[in-house]
């Protein structure tokens, strides 16, 4: 049963632009795909509660053994990312100034695929900032609530 629902979620997620370029002639559409979805507002929580630095906020929004890669790091549980790596995310986000440029969501009964491109710019311990950002977030329904399970940062 698990590896049909994997692979409708990998199908869904493959045909899901092919599918919304055919039915859609904006471009602008297209980049926002799923973004006004239970999955998509609680990634949106999430973000807001790191740029705002209320780290208990965000840590509610990730499911206890959220896996974390961002560059070359990994952080295994929400606990290891909030004693670790949470608070300087928090730090560094909450002066930037970041702008979405394209964020899309699948879902598939209890897995969502969160996608999203941004540019962040800003100025950090006296260095400019003007970075683009991609992001993968898988969340899995939880006892009936949305959680985040896995994020991929580059």
């Amino acid at each position: 049963m698990k590896i049909l629902k994997i692979t409708g979620l990998l199908l869904a997620l493959a045909l899901s632009p092919l599918l919304s370029a055919l039915g859609d002639k904006n471009s602008e559409s297209k980049l926002f795909i799923g973004s006004d979805s239970e999955p998509a507002k609680v990634v949106n929580l999430f973000h807001e509660a790191l740029k705002q630095q209320n780290s208990n906020n965000a840590r509610m929004h990730l499911a206890d053994d959220v896996l974390i890669y961002e560059g070359a790091g990994v952080e295994r549980s929400a606990d290891e990312y909030a004693s670790h790596h949470m608070l300087s995310d928090m730090k560094f986000v909450s002066v930037l100034k970041t702008e979405v440029l394209e964020h899309q969501v699948s879902i598939v009964g209890d897995i969502a695929v969160s996608n999203s491109r941004t540019h962040s710019v800003g100025k950090f311990k006296g260095k400019n900032i003007d970075r683009k950002g991609m992001e993968t977030i898988v969340l899995k329904k939880i006892n009936g609530v949305w959680r985040i399970w896995r994020i991929h940062w580059s």
